[in-house]
C-alpha cells in the first residue's frame, strides 16, 4: 500500500502605506491559522476520531512521495473513497474522518508537493495535474477501495481537486468543490492585469514562498506557456465528471465558483455537461466585517449533509432524489443591516443561471449622480492627482481572511481621487443579478495607469455597502496576452471595459445605488507606478499620474447592471 512511515515583504514609500501593509501581513497570518482550524477536511468536526490511521508514502510518476492519511470504516472493504489533497497539512482529516467512515467512505488525506511531510518543491498548483491523476489511480489500486472515488476541498484543497478533474483520472467519479476559481492567473493572481498584493502576496507568504519568487509572480501578468500548462481555465475542457460547486458573493473567488458552473454544466465534456451543481452563499473568505448579516447565507466550506448526498448519489448510486432538485441555488442578498435584515434576502433555486434580465446602463452624470439617462452636457469630465504613495487604502470587499465584506465605504473619507456617484433615492426595489461591467471612458498624462470602480448599496442613512470592487490595469485594457499589451496615449480619451464580475443583489426601495472612481484600493490590489516600466522593473521611480473621468453625451460612462426581468419567487 506504499511505504509507511510516522510523520520581509518590500515596504512601500511612506510610512503611512507601510504600517497598512504591515497590518495585511499580520492578517494574513491570522488567514492561514483560520484556515489551517477550519480546514476543509476537518470543518464539521465529530467528537469521533477514526477507526484507523495509516500514514503512507504515495509515489509519484517523478519518482517523489506524497505523504498520505488513509482513514478505514470499521468492518471489512472495499468502499468508495473521498479524497482531499491540501497545502494547509493532512492531519487536519483527524477532526473529521469519523463523519465519512461512519456513512461509509474511506477518506484519504494528502499533503501536497513540497508541503509538510512530502517530498518534493513547493510551487502552488504547478504540479496537481499530474499528481492528481497519480494519486487517485493510486487509491483506485489499493484493496481498500472499490474504485469509485470522489475527491473534495476548499480554497487551495479546491483547486487541487479541480486541478486533479481537469487531468480525467479514469477512477474519478465526482468532485464536491467549495470557493475555488476557474483560473488562478485571471481570478487569482490577477484581476484585470492587476496582482492581488493582500490576497495573492499574502498567501504565498504563508505557504513559505520567498519574496523573489513572489515579484517572479508580480511580473508574470502576461499569458505565457507556463500559465497554459498549470492553469485549470485551459484543461477544464477534459473534465468528465459532475462537481458541486460552492462559492460566497463576498468570496474571493466569487465569480470563478460561477464559471466554473456555468461552463462545465452548459459547453463541458459530454460526459460532464447537465450533471452540476452550484450554491452561491452570502459569506466570504472569512468572517464577514461590517455592519451587515445574511442569515441563512451558507458557509465557505458548504454543507456537509449535501456533500454527503453528494457522494451517495455519485458513490453508492442511491438515488436519493439530487439530482432532481434545481441545479442552482444562489442567495439574494437585499438590505441586511444586523438587527434589520430584510425578508428579501432569501436563496432562489433556478434551473440555470443567470436568471432572465435586461442590461441597463446607469450613467456618471456631471452633477455626481447616477442615471439610466443619458447625459446631455456636451463635454463633462472630472480630473484628479493618483499619487502611488497615497493609495486610497482598502475598506473591505472580497478579500482573504480579514477585512471581508461589505464594509461602510464612508470610512474612506474625502478624498480629491475618490468620485462618488449615486442615484436618487430608489422608489422601487431594483433586483440586480448576473455578470457586471463598467463601460468607463478616461484619461490619463501616464504610459500605464490603473482605474478602479466600486458598486455600493447606501443605506438611507448613508451607510456605503460595498458589493463589488475591481481595477484594470490600462496597457491591459485589450486582453493580457503577448500581443494584447498596450500603452496608453497621454491625453488620449479611450473607453475602458472593467469586468466587475457579479452578483445577485437587491438594492431595496428607499436605497441609492452607488458607483465609486478611484485609480487604487491598497493592499487588496497592488498599486500602479504609473510609470509605464517593465512589470519587473522594480527600480523605476514612481510618477503621479492626472486621471480624468468623462460623463457626457459623447463619452457617456457607465455601469451596466443586469436587471431582473422574471420574478424569483
Amino acid at each position: 500500500m506504499g511505504e509507511k512511515i510516522t510523520e520581509d515583504s518590500p515596504m512601500p514609500e511612506n510610512k503611512h502605506h507601510a504600517q497598512r501593509h504591515v497590518q495585511a501581513i499580520k492578517n494574513h497570518a491570522l488567514t492561514l491559522v483560520l484556515l489551517l482550524i477550519a480546514n476543509t477536511i476537518g470543518l464539521f468536526a465529530t467528537a469521533a476520531l477514526a477507526q484507523t490511521k495509516d500514514i503512507v508514502m504515495v509515489p509519484m510518476r517523478d519518482g517523489v512521495n506524497l505523504a498520505t492519511n488513509i482513514y478505514l470504516p470499521e468492518g471489512d472493504g472495499p468502499w468508495p473513497v473521498v479524497l482531499t489533497r491540501t497545502p494547509y497539512d493532512k492531519d487536519g482529516a483527524d477532526r473529521s474522518a469519523a463523519t465519512y467512515n461512519q456513512r461509509g467512505y474511506a477518506l484519504v488525506s494528502q499533503d501536497v508537493r513540497g508541503r509538510y511531510d512530502s517530498e518534493g518543491e513547493n510551487r502552488p498548483f504547478e504540479t496537481d495535474i499530474q499528481d492528481g491523476y497519480d494519486t487517485v489511480e493510486w487509491i483506485a489500486d489499493q484493496s481498500f477501495s472499490n474504485g469509485k472515488i470522489g475527491i473534495f476541498g476548499t480554497s487551495a484543497p479546491g483547486i487541487t481537486s479541480n486541478l486533479a478533474a481537469a487531468a480525467a483520472p479514469p477512477s474519478l467519479t465526482a468532485a464536491y468543490v467549495t470557493v475555488a476559481p476557474d483560473s488562478l492567473f485571471y481570478r487569482s493572481r490577477f484581476v484585470g492585469g492587476v496582482f492581488k498584493e493582500s490576497h495573492s502576496g499574502g498567501w504565498l507568504r504563508g505557504q513559505g514562498v520567498s519574496e523573489e519568487v513572489i515579484n517572479a509572480y508580480r511580473a508574470r501578468a502576461v499569458l505565457d506557456d507556463q500559465w497554459r500548462a498549470t492553469d485549470f481555465l485551459f484543461h477544464r475542457e477534459n473534465v468528465r465528471i459532475p462537481i458541486y460547486n460552492v462559492g460566497g458573493w463576498h468570496d474571493i473567488y466569487a465569480e470563478g465558483s460561477l464559471h466554473n458552473f456555468v461552463y462545465l454544466q452548459n459547453e463541458g465534456h459530454p460526459e460532464a455537461r447537465g450533471k452540476q451543481k452550484l450554491f452561491m452563499g452570502a459569506f466570504g473568505h472569512g468572517a464577514l466585517q461590517g455592519d451587515l448579516e445574511y442569515p441563512g447565507g451558507g458557509l465557505i466550506n458548504g454543507d456537509m449533509e449535501q456533500q454527503l448526498r453528494w457522494w451517495d448519489y455519485w458513490l453508492k448510486d442511491i438515488d436519493n432524489g439530487i439530482m432532481d432538485e434545481p441545479p442552482v441555488s444562489y442567495y439574494m442578498m437585499a438590505s441586511a443591516r444586523k438587527g434589520a435584515v430584510s425578508d428579501k434576502n432569501r436563496v432562489v433555486h433556478a434551473e440555470s443561471w443567470p436568471p432572465q434580465h435586461e442590461l441597463t446602463r446607469f450613467y456618471l452624470q456631471p452633477d455626481m449622480s447616477l442615471s439610466t439617462e443619458m447625459p446631455d452636457a456636451s463635454n463633462a469630465s472630472k480630473t484628479y492627482q493618483f499619487d502611488p504613495a497615497n493609495p486610497v487604502p482598502t475598506v473591505g470587499g472580497q478579500n482573504l481572511g480579514q477585512d471581508v465584506g461589505p464594509r461602510d465605504q464612508r470610512e474612506i473619507g474625502e478624498r480629491q481621487d475618490y468620485l462618488r456617484f449615486e442615484t436618487e433615492v430608489l422608489e422601487e426595489d431594483v433586483v440586480v443579478a448576473g455578470h457586471i461591467d463598467m463601460e468607463l471612458y478616461v484619461a490619463t498624462d501616464a504610459l500605464d495607469t490603473d482605474f478602479v470602480v466600486k458598486l455600493v448599496d447606501i443605506y438611507p442613512d448613508g451607510y456605503e455597502a460595498l458589493i463589488l470592487d475591481y481595477p484594470l490595469r490600462t496597457r491591459f485594457r485589450d486582453g493580457q496576452n503577448p500581443e494584447d499589451v498596450k500603452m496608453m496615449t497621454p491625453g488620449e480619451v479611450e473607453k475602458l471595459t472593467i469586468n466587475m464580475w457579479s452578483t445577485a443583489q437587491t438594492f431595496e426601495k428607499g436605497h441609492r445605488i452607488g458607483v465609486h472612481v478611484t485609480s487604487s484600493n491598497y493592499p487588496r490590489f497592488a498599486v500602479n507606478p504609473n510609470n509605464g516600466a517593465a512589470l519587473d522593473d522594480m527600480a523605476a521611480p514612481a510618477k503621479t499620474a492626472e486621471n480624468t473621468i468623462y460623463f457626457d453625451s459623447q463619452r457617456p460612462s457607465a455601469i451596466v447592471l443586469p436587471v431582473v426581468t422574471e420574478s424569483l419567487d
